[in-house]
């Protein structure tokens, strides 16, 4: 009986520890989300993967430029895509998590399959966090 609760004891402790852990390392990603690093390191090779080809560089379909923070948060014809701080706001996580309306869906990427739920997870976090970028470099 008593090594059963000394294993009980260890499995508790054990428990706590991952909780511990777990929280600590949740804390640390909102803090750095709202980094430009985070941005520069997470968000961006998730916009350059899916979205550089149609709203980077001199292309702007459907008037949206996602090259620096001031022309994402101006949007394109259709307004604003993201409200920092405000993901329930930001139409560009409707848009990549493929729940467009539905007599006018505009699923990103177009004709491709969703992003992962982890790249969601990450533009989502950033937007969060207020959807910090470093500033824009003339060219």
């Amino acid at each position: 009986m008593k090594s059963g609760v000394g294993l009980m004891g260890f499995s508790i402790a054990a428990l706590v520890s991952v909780s511990v852990a777990f929280n600590t390392t949740s804390v640390q990603a909102r803090e750095d989300a709202a980094k430009p690093e985070f941005y520069t390191t997470r968000v961006k090779p998730i916009f350059d993967e899916n979205c550089a080809r149609c709203h980077g560089g001199p292309n702007h379909r459907g008037g949206l430029n996602m090259d620096t923070r001031e022309a994402l948060l101006k949007g394109g014809r259709d307004g604003a895509v993201v409200v920092p701080g405000d993901p329930a706001k930001s139409l560009l996580l409707t848009l990549i998590r493929h729940e467009g309306p539905a007599n006018d869906p505009k699923d990103m990427p177009p004709n491709k399959s969703k992003l992962s739920d982890a790249d969601i997870k990450t533009v989502m976090d950033w937007i969060k966090a207020g959807a910090i970028m470093p500033p824009a470099v003339a060219q």
